[in-house]
């Protein structure tokens, strides 16, 4: 890996220089968890989808991190069950990134601005944050600029076929070891079907639930348990990709643009349609 990239891996896996503060959706109408900034102003918001099952208390950590670099970071805590809608899930990704627009957020009235929103999810969540930016055409308000998933599974309607219309940045990650939403069958599906620009990256022996936190029943269901070494480097990418899309903040450019082993790039169509 080169030394640059390196070194701001290194630096995005630890906390941001921002003390952070947590608050309840449900208090507003729409169960669920916000992280934000003890202060700021205009600051770039991100929605994150849970997985199959998972409460959003399992990605706490991650929440809490992309606050700590200066984005909000909200996640509805809705369709948590074996057959929930991803439809409406997707819904809910969206009333997420309204909310946290309009209202107002903390002690001292952290806002969002509204050209600098993203989606975000893992598994589940993941697909149902590409069918939430595919709505974009009929959002005029709220257009999504940055979506980053992570074992990314197939939803109903298809993740596949709402990446066509999907024209915001986009960041896929997929685990090595994951064997129940395999790069080949989602991700990279997704990843080329992606009408914006795209890259997908493997995430080094990471399992289905090599990303999630804690521990949960449903571990006993589904494959993989937490992995700290894969969460690191779920959130430096994930914290470089949105820094870079939504605070338009090139800091961090140069982790997004170098291979390397840890989470090696397998598809990237960003310089095609930079130069088209």
């Amino acid at each position: 890996m080169a030394s640059t990239a390196k070194r701001l891996l290194e630096q995005l896996s630890r906390p941001g220089p921002h003390d952070v503060l947590r608050g309840d959706l449900a208090l507003v109408g729409l169960p669920g968890v916000v992280f934000t900034p003890r202060a700021g102003l205009n600051l770039p918001a991100v929605a994150f989808g849970h997985g199959w099952l998972q409460p959003p208390g399992r990605y706490h950590g991650l929440l809490r991190h992309l606050a700590s670099w200066g984005i909000v970071a909200a996640a509805p805590a809705t369709h948590r069950g074996p057959l929930p809608s991803h439809r409406l899930f997707a819904a809910d990704l969206r009333s997420t990134l309204d909310l946290v627009t309009t209202l107002r957020l903390g002690p001292d009235g952290i806002s969002v601005d509204p050209t600098k929103l993203g989606l975000a999810g893992h598994s589940v969540g993941g697909g149902a944050a590409v069918l939430a930016a595919a709505s974009n055409d009929t959002d005029n308000a709220r257009q999504v600029k940055a979506v980053a998933t992570v074992a990314a599974a197939q939803t109903m309607p298809p993740a596949t076929t709402a990446a066509r219309s999907v024209t915001a940045a986009g960041l896929h990650l997929a685990g090595e070891e994951d064997l129940l939403a395999p790069a080949a069958g989602n991700a990279e599906a997704i990843s080329k079907e992606w009408a914006g620009p795209a890259q997908l990256r493997m995430i080094s022996k990471m399992t289905h639930l090599g990303v999630t936190e804690g521990t949960h029943w449903s571990q006993l269901l589904l494959q993989g348990k937490p992995q700290y070494t894969a969460q690191r480097r779920v959130r430096a990418l994930f914290t470089a990709f949105f820094l870079t899309t939504l605070a338009g903040d090139d800091t961090y450019r140069k982790l997004l643009d170098t291979d390397f082993r840890a989470a090696r790039i397998e598809y990237d169509n960003r310089a095609a349609l930079t130069n088209a």
